[in-house]
């Protein structure tokens, strides 16, 4: 009896070591991303990326393997954390809803219909490529970003589906319009790609958060929830990695064409984000809706796009290319936006800290 009470003790003893280490680490890390950390992460991800792409490209390969389960696990995780009243309010929003979808499929393509023929008018493949680059709003990882920039993310857990619909329906007609090539996409590859990439980690998310929110005690819930939040910064970093280092030598291969692009991607950023500004204070989003709308128009569907143009478009390593290229800055960029937001929210924000309306 005695070595069992002692037993216990020590088992009691060893559980709060653990609570205060857990506590600790958690404060530790939430303030090392609250400030510059978070930023200071994305550059040195960018750069590890860059490096092991260019001095390991067998590393990079097998990276490029693990791209699709890091977005998966990035949007399942995103969604999780996400509450039920949160997305209720979220739907609520139609107005936000139908701006976004406007800027997303209206705006944002016509910005990069006329950038991707002011620079690359003369390389047909690589203009169609960045064409179908620009069309496409993301449908994953926007939502991580959107986080880190202290943005709305449960209206943009609504913005998934619409996105993803709309532009698996759209990419036929942007190609006819913009890109002088007509194609069909399959109904079996819409609906497939719907399932896997929108139905499989919404439903896996949000069974296991009802599931946990039941079975789980609610301060160790609370506790679940904060550490998601914590890892998602890191998925994002891994994420980051992954891409630009599976990449780096599509890059490196098509250095004679890659400056046009850059330069084109580059205005095409900028544009988007002066528009994006000019929307928030002409209708006077506040700011977590600014920031979302600023980064579900920055972000493209690049991974998704790649797939479906290669079986669209067979045989078009060029076409690829510039998807790709696309893709690889656009990681730094969004890093970019989530320091530039942050400030706008900084500057714009009252003395005693809470939001204000971007006028």
């Amino acid at each position: 009896m005695l070595k069992q009470s002692n037993l216990m003790l020590l088992m009691a003893s060893v559980t709060r070591q653990l609570i205060a280490w857990i506590n600790s680490a958690e404060r530790r890390l939430t303030c090392v991303l609250a400030g510059a950390g978070a930023t200071v992460l994305l550059i040195a991800a960018i750069g590890l990326g860059g490096l092991l792409g260019h001095f390991s490209p067998s590393m990079g390969a097998r990276m490029a393997g693990w791209v699709d389960h890091t977005v998966l696990l990035l949007v399942g995780l995103s969604i999780f954390e996400i509450s039920f009243a949160n997305l209720r309010n979220g739907l609520q929003n139609p107005r936000f809803l139908a701006l976004a979808w406007i800027m997303n499929f209206v705006v944002v393509p016509t910005i990069g219909f006329a950038v991707a023929s002011l620079f690359l008018s003369g390389q047909p493949l690589f203009y169609t490529g960045l064409i179908i680059y620009f069309m496409a709003p993301c449908t994953d990882w926007f939502l991580g970003f959107t986080r880190l920039a202290e943005g709305d993310t449960a209206l943009g857990a609504v913005l998934l589906p619409i996105n993803m619909i709309t532009q698996l329906l759209l990419y036929p007609l942007y190609l006819y319009l913009f890109a002088n090539s007509v194609t069909a996409v399959a109904g079996v590859t819409i609906l497939s790609t719907l399932v896997n990439w929108v139905f499989v980690p919404f439903a896996t998310a949000l069974t296991l958060r009802l599931a946990l929110a039941y079975i789980l005690p609610a301060p160790a819930f609370d506790v679940l929830l904060r550490w998601t939040g914590i890892i998602i910064p890191f998925l994002i970093c891994l994420l980051i990695i992954e891409v630009i280092a599976a990449n780096t030598g599509i890059i490196i291969q098509h250095l004679s064409v890659a400056g046009l692009m850059l330069c084109a991607i580059f205005t095409f950023f900028v544009i988007v984000f002066i528009a994006c500004i000019t929307v928030s204070r002409a209708m006077a989003l506040p700011y977590r809706q600014h920031a979302l709308l600023t980064m579900t128009t920055a972000s493209r569907n690049a991974p998704l796009m790649l797939g479906i143009t290669a079986v669209a478009l067979p045989n078009q390593p060029l076409i690829y290319a510039a998807i790709v290229v696309g893709m690889v800055v656009e990681l730094p960029h969004l890093t970019v936006l989530r320091h530039l937001l942050l400030r706008i929210r900084s500057v714009a924000s009252d003395p005693s800290g809470k939001d204000c309306v971007e006028n």
